[in-house]
């Protein structure tokens, strides 16, 4: 006769894990444990951690600390801390783990005394990165969210940054148009053009956005767009046209097409007039 007794749920496991093409971003980890607990163990990059579902406690430097929905937890490299779910529901989590060009290990002394931050705009920035990251093509606005996240960190973390409403420089979002105007197709990431431009990032993104009403990577989609637009009206393949106007690929010509135009590209070429 059949036992009546149910059998034992097995622990539920999921992960996803890579490193993009941003400067700064070690690792991408996104995870779903339900009974897994994470052993003392250290890292030699920053981790920037949210939770989707569920809760997370963990040990810092002999203190006990949590991490519900609304916080964003950033944990210092070379300090030990573990990790294990609050509930038997276990917790999914998404976690960027970055290097010491967006946060100094000075600032590592101010992270294990406050790990957890309650900042809703800054969770909210995290979790649009992790999307941005999650799609090829859309390094420039990857670059730009991080910046406004590594300044945020810095000021939570009592480092100084510079002033919240900074004075416009229609001069410097005169020179990244152009610049962003020469690498089209191209790209350039932020740190190249704060390089080329002498210019610290987030001031770039800052002075750019003021003076034109939209950001970096907006500005450079836009341009790419409409490029796309003119040579498929003239029958190129929506495959060759992404590649030739500066787009991963189809799929990432499709999405932002279809968002700044009202309709796919194949349905834009289809109903051009031919004269």
């Amino acid at each position: 006769m059949a036992s009546r007794h149910p059998r034992p749920s097995r622990p539920r496991q999921e992960v996803s894990a890579w490193r993009p093409r941003v400067p700064g971003v070690v690792e991408v980890f996104h995870a779903r444990f339900t009974e897994y607990a994470y052993p003392m163990h250290v890292h030699d990059a920053w981790t920037l951690l949210i939770v989707d579902d569920g809760a997370v406690r963990y040990d810092l430097e002999r203190h006990e600390h949590g991490t519900p929905h609304d916080t964003v937890t950033l944990l210092p490299p070379h300090v030990p801390h573990n990790g294990s779910p609050v509930d038997p529901g276990g917790f999914r989590k998404r976690v960027l783990y970055l290097d010491t060009s967006v946060l100094g290990e000075e600032l590592i002394g101010a992270a294990v005394d406050g790990p957890d931050l309650r900042d809703p705009v800054l969770r909210r920035r995290v979790g649009q990165l992790h999307s941005v990251l999650a799609r090829p093509g859309d390094e420039l606005e990857a670059d730009s969210r991080l910046t406004l996240i590594g300044e945020r960190l810095r000021d939570h973390l009592g480092c100084a940054t510079p002033p919240a409403r900074p004075a416009p420089d229609p001069d410097l979002a005169r020179r990244l148009r152009e610049l962003l105007d020469a690498y089209v197709v191209q790209g350039i990431g932020l740190e190249d053009a704060a390089r080329v431009l002498q210019a610290h990032p987030a001031h770039l993104v800052r002075a750019f956005s003021g003076a034109y009403g939209i950001a970096p990577h907006q500005y450079l989609t836009a341009r790419r767009i409409d490029r796309a637009r003119r040579l498929l009206l003239t029958g190129r393949p929506a495959a060759e046209v992404a590649t030739d106007t500066g787009f991963y690929d189809q799929a990432h010509l499709a999405r932002h097409f279809r968002r700044l135009v009202g309709v796919p590209p194949g349905r834009y070429s289809g109903s051009a007039k031919r004269l």
